[in-house]
């Protein structure tokens, strides 16, 4: 990120971002649009870039990391035979097994802390409602107003970033 890209597809295109990279130490908050996307920009990448995503140059780690992920569609590697390890705990093989010193540090809170409907606190309006009301000027509106209704009347009317200033 301190240079200009020299091969725009394959450093840019191929960059696969997502919070579920992170380091040791370092715990997610209960924040549910965090939560939501570890879960969803791993898979989003996969399906973009394919299952192995972070082995591409841009994606792949600069120092060594040992992991259990061998053969498969888009292995770069080259076929790993032979193997006899399970790799889930508990197994009988051998195979991996979990390091606690990479559990997750446990999440301070005040007061009581439990599951609730969350169906009852969804305000949809709110935040689109403090958009118009507080931030856009009446000037910025006229404008939303004319870009919303020329992208519902479909057509011949192009874009509508394109004709905004058309009105």
């Amino acid at each position: 990120m301190n240079r200009n890209a020299d091969n725009y597809f394959a450093q840019i295109e191929q960059a696969a971002f997502s919070p579920s990279n992170k380091v040791r130490g370092i715990g997610y908050s209960p924040d549910k649009m965090l939560q939501a996307r570890v879960f969803s920009y791993a898979d989003a990448h996969r399906y973009r870039l394919g299952t192995r995503y972070e082995h591409l140059p841009v994606n792949a780690p600069k120092c060594p990391v040992h992991h259990y992920h061998k053969n498969g569609k888009m292995n770069f590697f080259g076929h790993q035979s032979g193997s006899q390890n399970a790799y889930y705990e508990p197994n009988s093989f051998g195979g991996a097994v979990e390091d606690p010193s990479f559990a997750e540090s446990p999440l301070k809170i005040a007061g009581e802390a439990g599951r609730h409907p969350h169906q009852q606190q969804i305000d949809d309006y709110a935040q689109p409602r403090a958009l118009h009301d507080k931030v856009l000027s009446e000037d910025e509106r006229g404008r939303l107003y004319k870009n919303l209704a020329a992208a519902m009347q479909g057509g011949g009317r192009g874009s509508c970033c394109a004709c905004a200033g058309a009105f």
